[in-house]
């Protein structure tokens, strides 16, 4: 007996009418965004040599990936990230264009998730990439685009938060710690766990760093954060990071967004190419971030390309999960009437049929050999309309 053919693996699942309804509307509205704004889509194999993810950084653990071989032998993975590869590709076929290059992508990635975490393994995500500036401008463009997205998400508020990974890896980088000890210590920092982090940087004696180090998970809020991280570690080039992230903070909130933007110098994305401005979107419903990203100015040199690059990733799921538990009204292709065809009238009733679809009518062609089962299964259906095919057309209204 087979145990699994009638499940799908772990971190997946089924999508059915009005799941797909919701991811449609969602990605819909954000590539007319993208579009809007000038960027081109793009889509990468979603099998990419095991290389293209093996770079100098650590950008994701072997056991988070998905492998298979070739039929030469050669280890494949299933996509975990979809700007790497388009960093890959922005290095080859786009070397010679006219730069910056504005790009887009919808496409899925698989992350492996340890089991029982209640995360898809299988995500669609949609987003941006703008190659070959070094701006704020850039940021800037990257940033009011993220905030369009979260505004285009039927949500009754979002928040976006922003950060800079340049103070922490400038901080992490005055700590004599191994790899694993300074893996550990982002984690911490990331998702906030005070206790764990204090303990293993106590190992490390009493310093300026330590101190630092120790209070960045609690540096998030308003402008006042920034004031906060210069005293805890004063150093010039930290003051500098500092002062190009209230720059932006301040941009922002002359958009209107105040009360909607948040400083977090504990906002340390695990991805290691970001090199600067890093951020996340929330919106109400959610209780993940829906999207993320920020600037990564290192990536494509290690693809022997050297050239900056900005940008974000929203996942379309969460998205439309968040559409459709808010009841917000979807589009709905559902038929109106159904078209049946006396025997004899089988071709006219098809004829008739692609006439009404023409005409932008919702309909649907009844395979049925009896007019009692076409009026059995329209009630069922909840079908307006009987279109009764034969020398003339009869027009049934179903329970009239």
């Amino acid at each position: 007996m087979k145990r699994f053919d009638l499940v799908t693996p772990e971190g997946t699942r089924d999508l059915l009418f009005e799941d797909c309804l919701a991811r449609r509307k969602v990605e819909g509205r954000l590539h007319k965004i993208f579009k809007a704004k000038g960027y081109c889509e793009v889509i990468t194999p979603s099998i990419e040599f095991y290389d293209v993810f093996d770079k100098n950084s650590r950008y994701f653990p072997q056991e988070e990936m998905y492998k298979l071989f070739d039929l030469k032998g050669r280890i494949m993975v299933m996509r975990p990230d979809s700007t790497i590869p388009i960093a890959r590709l922005a290095s080859t076929s786009l070397r010679d264009m006219e730069r910056p290059l504005r790009l887009f992508y919808n496409q899925n990635i698989f992350v492996a998730n340890p089991s029982m975490m209640g995360r898809s393994d299988e995500i669609i995500q949609t987003g941006i990439e703008l190659i070959g500036s070094s701006s704020k401008r850039a940021d800037l463009e990257v940033l009011c685009t993220a905030i369009e997205v979260l505004d285009a998400c039927d949500a009754a508020d979002f928040n976006l938060e922003i950060g800079n990974i340049a103070f922490f890896k400038a901080l992490i980088s005055h700590l004599n710690a191994s790899d694993a000890d300074r893996e550990k210590i982002r984690h911490y920092i990331e998702v906030k766990n005070y206790p764990a982090l204090n303990e293993l940087l106590s190992t490390f004696g009493d310093s300026e760093v330590v101190s630092a180090l120790k209070e960045l998970p609690r540096l998030f809020g308003g402008e006042e954060v920034l004031e906060k991280a210069r005293k805890i570690y004063p150093d010039d080039d930290l003051d500098k990071i500092l002062s190009e992230l209230g720059g932006i903070y301040n941009d922002l909130k002359k958009l209107g967004l105040n009360g909607r933007i948040t400083v977090d110098l504990g906002l340390v994305n695990r991805t290691d190419y970001y090199t600067g401005v890093i951020f996340r979107g929330y919106i109400d419903g959610c209780g993940e971030a829906i999207l993320s990203g920020g600037r990564y100015d290192k990536l494509i040199s290690e693809f022997g390309y050297d050239i900056p690059a900005t940008g974000f990733a929203a996942n379309v799921d969460a998205i439309a999960k968040t559409i459709s538990d808010n009841n917000v009204q979807l589009i709905d292709n559902r038929p109106t009437s159904i078209v049946f065809g006396e025997d004899g009238y089988v071709i006219d009733s098809m004829n008739y049929f692609k006439g009404l679809i023409s005409e932008g009518i919702p309909s649907e062609y009844a395979v049925f050999d009896c007019i009692d089962d076409v009026r059995s299964y329209s009630k069922r259906k909840g079908i307006a309309e009987i279109h009764i095919v034969s020398d003339k057309i009869t027009v049934e209204k179903v329970g009239g």
